[in-house]
């Protein structure tokens, strides 16, 4: 993509979600060819909207995501300042086009992981992370039909990201078998799904390795301070107003929302 094609498809997705209207398609002089290109949008995005990038989410790292998305890759997206919320927390409905929860162990990084040093790897990044969460992401399904849309469509507009909710940091999270704790999410405390933290690529830190080599390609890398989500450990739930939504992870808490 040239760059004029890059910012105009920028501000189609920047436009829509100001407009709060559901997004269909792309022009065809925008349309964007591959992944690389949707990474250069979504960053074209951001500085359209002008709001600061805290963090970034990870979309599709478990075979439960890939089946229900049907992308057979990982796929990044990044989490707004505005968005980032603590728990317990109470949301509009109406804030979100069609609002959906999932069940994450989330990290905050206590130093940079800069893209000179990539490739990383599991051992490199954990030397990186200060502290390890429960989370919910909550994700947005902006579009008209986003079955039609491909990857780097769904990419360049943040791989329906709308923001998260954390549970109490834990500092000592190397006392914890990351791979081994159990996850699970309850809406209107009926249980929804659960799983382990292996399901994330077999470690929720080969997540964030992928995550902090991708961004070396493309960005000056992980920022220490940024929340990484490391990708859902079960399926996607759609919820309505008055809903109340836990997610619980052995060793690490719960996060609790409720759309009002």
């Amino acid at each position: 993509m040239t760059s004029e094609q890059v910012t105009r498809a920028a501000r189609h997705f920047a436009q829509a979600r100001r407009d709060a209207v559901r997004f269909e398609t792309l022009p065809a002089d925008c349309k964007i060819p591959d992944i690389a290109g949707g990474y250069a949008v979504q960053q074209a995005l951001h500085d359209t909207l002008g709001i600061p990038v805290s963090g970034y989410k990870i979309g599709c790292t478990t075979d439960v995501m890939q089946k229900f998305l049907k992308i057979g890759h990982p796929c990044g997206g990044s989490i707004q300042e505005t968005d980032i919320h603590l728990s317990p927390v109470a949301l509009p409905h109406d804030r979100f086009r069609r609002v959906g929860v999932e069940c994450e162990i989330a990290v905050r990084l206590g130093h940079d992981l800069p893209a000179d040093n990539a490739p990383f790897d599991r051992e490199a990044v954990s030397s990186a992370v200060a502290s390890c969460m429960a989370a919910i992401e909550i994700v947005d399904d902006r579009y008209v039909d986003y079955s039609k849309l491909d990857a780097p469509t769904l990419i360049a507009d943040d791989f329906f990201g709308a923001g998260c909710v954390l549970g109490e940091p834990r500092t000592d999270w190397r006392s914890l078998d990351l791979a081994g704790t159990a996850a699970s999410m309850t809406v209107n405390r009926v249980e929804v799904g659960n799983g382990i933290g292996s399901h994330v690529m077999g470690h929720p830190f080969e997540a964030l390795a992928w995550l902090a080599t991708t961004l070396a390609r493309r960005s000056n890398g992980l920022k220490r301070g940024q929340i990484v989500l490391t990708g859902s450990i079960v399926e996607t739930q759609w919820v309505h107003a008055g809903d109340h939504v836990t997610v619980t992870v052995d060793g690490l808490g719960a996060a609790e929302v409720r759309f009002t």
